[in-house]
């Protein structure tokens, strides 16, 4: 009787595994083959590495059952900076592709809305803020780029990084810091610092030869740049999540089968989903890392002092948000700009943007 029963468990079992080499083989044969180029942001943060990655060199092959396929190189690896990836985009050079929003914010102020600074004290906060203005990015780019928007994600929590002692943001007054976008100067100016523009991998050269004094960056991703090299002080105050955009060519995704699109589009769904839910994560792993902690997994263990922040200094940073941030940015955001940003990120938070 038990040799009975497992005998029918057997088959039973491999029944169930025929039938999923099946199905797997049906989406096999019901999807066409599909070759795919990427373009990936950082490819030596982590979130390249544990989410971009995987996903494009092997998690959609096996979700299509081998149908696509998809070669993905980060543009750092491509000697491009990340300002250029959506006019590559435009031109048809770059078909799916991600940059950080901040890095394009010249070419539209609505690049900065998502994550003006002090905006989102906590990565919640920036999740339904991402979610509010999505569609008006899609219906921007759209229209003036031909790209179609498919993911925005963040970073871990943007913070400043001092190669020497700060105990709170009264301590600006006077330095130099780099900041990722123009929305993150104008926070620094408001507390009498300076804003300096450079790239992501010109920031260890410039603490170390003392040409900027602070950087911004996030708390992971400046320990996987090895900034506590030449840094020696972390605030730990949130000011920015550093929104990573993914988008496709609008031709090109046209092009595809409607089966791949709409595999696509779910998967990408769920690689968004994972990255926001790591933020947070990753934020606490970033400080834990950059202090040396023992819970230290993600990174490697520095020697880095992490300042808490007090109560007063949330509060000015919101009236530097609402005085200073937001009413410069208004002022730059042109046509219906303002309005979509009151109507969507404004009801979230409970502010209306105005030029002053």
């Amino acid at each position: 009787m038990k040799r009975f029963k497992s005998l029918a468990h057997g088959a039973l079992l491999g029944s169930f595994l025929a039938a999923g080499l099946g199905a797997s083989a049906a989406l096999a044969q019901d999807m066409p083959k599909t070759p795919l180029k990427v373009v990936g942001a950082w490819g030596n943060l982590t979130q390249y590495k544990n989410f971009e990655q995987p996903f494009w060199s092997k998690e959609i092959t096996e979700k299509s059952g081998g149908a696509i396929t998809a070669e993905i190189t980060p543009f750092n690896e491509m000697g491009l900076k990340g300002a250029e990836i959506f006019r590559l985009m435009r031109l048809g050079v770059i078909d799916f592709g991600s940059t950080v929003l901040g890095y394009v914010a010249a070419d539209d102020a609505r690049n900065e809305a998502v994550d003006l600074a002090g905006l989102a004290p906590d990565v919640a906060a920036a999740r339904k803020i991402s979610d509010a203005y999505k569609p008006v990015y899609d219906k921007f780019y759209g229209e003036r780029f031909g790209i179609k928007v498919l993911g925005i994600w963040p970073y871990s929590a943007q913070v400043l990084f001092c190669n020497g002692d700060i105990k709170g943001l009264a301590d600006l007054k006077g330095k130099k810091v780099r900041t990722g976008n123009r929305t993150l100067a104008e926070f620094v100016e408001a507390f009498g610092g300076t804003g300096v523009t450079l790239a992501f991998n010109e920031v260890v050269p410039a603490l170390q030869n003392k040409v900027v004094d602070c950087a911004i960056t996030g708390t992971l991703s400046g320990n996987s740049a090895k900034w506590y090299e030449v840094a020696t002080h972390i605030y730990a105050l949130p000011l920015g999540w550093s929104h990573v955009m993914h988008a496709v060519n609008l031709k090109s995704w046209q092009k595809l089968d409607p089966k791949v699109r709409a595999l696509l589009e779910k998967e990408i769904s769920g690689l968004e989903d994972r990255i926001w839910k790591a933020a947070a994560e990753e934020t606490q792993q970033g400080y834990d890392c950059n202090a040396g902690k023992d819970n230290c997994t993600m990174g490697t263990k520095a020697k880095m002092t992490i300042v808490p922040v007090s109560d007063a200094d949330k509060a000015l940073l919101k009236k530097a948000l609402s005085d200073a941030v937001l009413p410069k940015w208004a002022a730059r955001c042109q046509g219906d700009c303002v309005a979509t940003f009151n109507d969507s990120i404004g009801k979230v938070v409970g502010l209306t943007a105005a030029a002053k």
